[in-house]
């Protein structure tokens, strides 16, 4: 696994980590149902998206498209629930959101630099 993908790696488990204590926390706290759904629900993005990487690191394009997708989306849905008035989710947890929302963010970095996008050039089916 290349220095990109490693580093993607990282911050995904960085991502799978917090998400795990955000459970934990949740679990402390009796949070509600919107906070163990979204903690829950990150905690498993979060492991799929760690095999994700094992396979665009080995030159699977659909693996990298998926990534490259979520890389943007997320951040972008956690800005609304950082911006909701009121969304069910505790101030601490709207922080939790955001170190999360910045982690992927700095995927969003790498997998766009042109030298990684060139290492997956359209073409045919995703596969």
């Amino acid at each position: 696994m290349d220095k990109k993908w490693a580093s993607v790696r990282a911050l995904f488990v960085a991502v799978l980590v917090i998400s795990v204590a955000t459970l934990g926390v949740t679990a402390l706290v009796g949070g509600n149902w919107v906070m163990w759904l979204r903690a829950a629900a990150v905690a498993a993005a979060s492991v799929w998206l760690v095999a994700l990487t094992r396979q665009a690191a080995r030159g699977r394009r659909a693996a990298y498209v998926r990534i490259r997708f979520v890389s943007l989306a997320a951040p972008l849905g956690i800005v609304l629930i950082l911006l909701a008035p009121d969304s069910g989710y505790p101030g601490w947890m709207k922080a939790e959101q955001a170190v999360v929302g910045v982690l992927v963010a700095a995927v969003a970095l790498i997998v766009n630099q042109r030298a990684v996008r060139e290492a997956y050039p359209k073409g045919g089916k995703l596969g």
